[in-house]
């Protein structure tokens, strides 16, 4: 598969994961379901900081995607429109436009499944953060080796917004839809 179609595969995967309602559209509402989804998973309270976070992230995201693109947070997108966006914004601009988009919303989720409080993930807080997004049927530990690349045993957010933005590229099949 080339670099473009695995591109495209991902966005639409990840396109259907934020289709909550499963209309063929998302809507920044789409974003604030999957959200407190990923807050209940963990079994967090949304009115804690760290389910605040990411309850407010996720939806951030989509405000800043949307900026970007000329148009109204209010309007919605199908899934060509999305992965046109998403293209833009992040694929073509590389691991600047993956960490602009990202980085607010892959911080509030290693804060919230960051038991230690280390500020990094563990492989054990790693399989609950897989298992939260619906990553049941994925390697754990396969995706956390190919993901923890200076070897340290902890993923930090550096690590894990490149390994997103490698995994939409098309360079990495760790497969990390969660974010």
């Amino acid at each position: 598969m080339s670099n473009k179609t695995a591109q495209a595969e991902r966005l639409k995967q990840r396109f259907a994961l934020y289709d909550t309602d499963n209309d063929g559209r998302i809507q920044r509402g789409d974003l604030e379901a999957e959200a407190r989804r990923i807050v209940e998973a963990f079994g967090e309270k949304e009115n804690s900081p760290k389910a605040r976070a990411l309850l407010d992230a996720y939806p951030k995201m989509w405000d800043y995607m949307m900026e970007e693109a000329g148009l109204d947070a209010g309007q919605s997108l199908t899934v060509e429109e999305f992965v046109r966006i998403a293209d833009a914004q992040m694929l073509s601009q590389g691991q600047v436009g993956f960490s602009t988009v990202l980085r607010p919303s892959i911080r509030a989720m290693v804060d919230l499944c960051d038991v230690d409080g280390d500020g990094e993930v563990d492989p054990r807080e790693f399989r609950k953060w897989l298992g939260a997004i619906g990553g049941d049927r994925i390697d754990a530990d396969e995706a956390f080796r190919q993901v923890d690349t200076d070897n340290s045993g902890r993923l930090s957010v550096d690590e894990l917004v490149a390994a997103v933005g490698k995994y939409h590229a098309g360079e990495l099949d760790a497969p990390l839809l969660g974010v």
